[in-house]
């Protein structure tokens, strides 16, 4: 009677757990999302879907001063959206600035799951992005935007510069994509010094049997020897961020996440092999704006030194390269302080 009893105890409490577990699901995937308000009679905090070129898509607006200064910001990965836990590293930013962040087509909340993504590319996200300019430039009532790209984003916003020089006053390369295969080879041989260095013969022996394979193109210096090594990230760990942001941040729900993966899954195979066959080095060798390449010293997801090579042939009317010494591939958040006086004094430079 006992073993009855407890039998029948064990399934009541699967069946509860069950249903909570399925009730939680469901929860998080209908969450409703925001973006914490700004004090301040002239602030704005705004996080929509907007009709562009299209498609909708995400976009989110912070500032304690809508007549400040315009910033864009233009995602990497390809499809690794910011908007899940950008806010702990604007936070210097949003005084000064309206700070712009906005999901790519195809990417995190601006994934559609019944869309057709089969012309994506890079021209397109281009004209995307112009599109979202043109509608920012109407909203807040400014004639020109500070365009910064990240990572991936460099090779978006860098074009879209070309292309649409008046809508801008400077272009900003956080990170900026160069000669890829240039850049891979200097990742495989960083990692490759440190692991020698740490006695990681493992580690070598793995990396140096990509060598021939990066040289031909067919692959990239893997990413967890990058992180591993220091070559990704050095102030921050940008693995948990996106954890936290997912599970705590507002913006972002449980169905949200799933978009995300389902969008860089979508977006990376086809953009990351368009970057590979089309270098940026020979689409944009001219700006007719200010351009300005930041990079974190030890970043090596986009080596400095390919970058460099890239910022002494492209022609500018104002052009300056900027090393952060402390951070990797994400200056702007691994030195957030630093990076918000730099941007200060340089949006001071270009009013003058």
């Amino acid at each position: 009677m006992g073993d009855i009893s407890l039998k029948r105890k064990i399934i009541k409490i699967a069946k509860v757990s069950t249903l909570s577990l399925v009730l939680l699901v469901v929860i998080g995937l209908i969450f409703p999302t925001w973006t914490p308000r700004i004090k301040g009679d002239n602030s704005i905090s705004l996080l929509k879907q907007i009709e562009i070129n299209g498609t909708k898509q995400e976009v989110m607006i912070r500032g304690v001063d809508r007549h400040n200064p315009i910033v864009i910001f233009v995602h990497g990965g390809p499809g690794c959206s910011e908007i899940p836990y950008v806010r702990k590293y604007q936070d210097i930013l949003e005084q000064k600035f309206t700070i712009v962040h906005y999901d790519q087509r195809g990417s995190g909340k601006s994934y559609h799951f019944f869309e057709d993504y089969s012309d994506l590319s890079t021209d397109l996200l281009v004209d995307d992005l112009l599109e979202l300019t043109d509608y920012v430039q109407e909203l807040l009532g400014q004639p020109k935007v500070l365009l910064i790209g990240h990572s991936f984003g460099t090779y978006i916003g860098i074009k879209a510069a070309a292309k649409a020089p008046d809508k801008f006053a400077a272009y900003i390369g956080i990170g900026q994509v160069a000669d890829t295969i240039s850049s891979e080879l200097d990742g495989l041989n960083y990692s490759i010094e440190q692991a020698t260095l740490a006695g990681n013969k493992q580690d070598v022996e793995r990396l140096e049997l990509l060598r021939e394979p990066i040289q031909r193109g067919e692959t990239s210096t893997p990413r967890d020897m990058l992180r591993k090594y220091g070559g990704a990230a050095r102030l921050i760990d940008d693995n948990r961020d996106y954890y936290t942001g997912f599970l705590v941040h507002p913006e972002y729900n449980l169905l949200d996440v799933i978009r995300y993966l389902r969008g860089v899954s979508l977006s990376q195979p086809p953009l990351l092999q368009e970057e590979l066959d089309n270098r940026i080095t020979d689409i944009v060798q001219r700006l007719d704006i200010p351009a300005y390449f930041v990079m974190g010293q030890y970043d090596y997801m986009t080596s400095v030194h390919s970058a460099k090579a890239y910022f002494d042939t492209l022609q500018a009317p104002v052009k300056d390269f900027v090393i952060f010494q402390n951070s990797a591939h994400y200056p702007q958040f691994e030195e957030k302080e630093l990076f918000a006086a730099w941007l200060n004094k340089l949006w001071s430079e270009l009013a003058e």
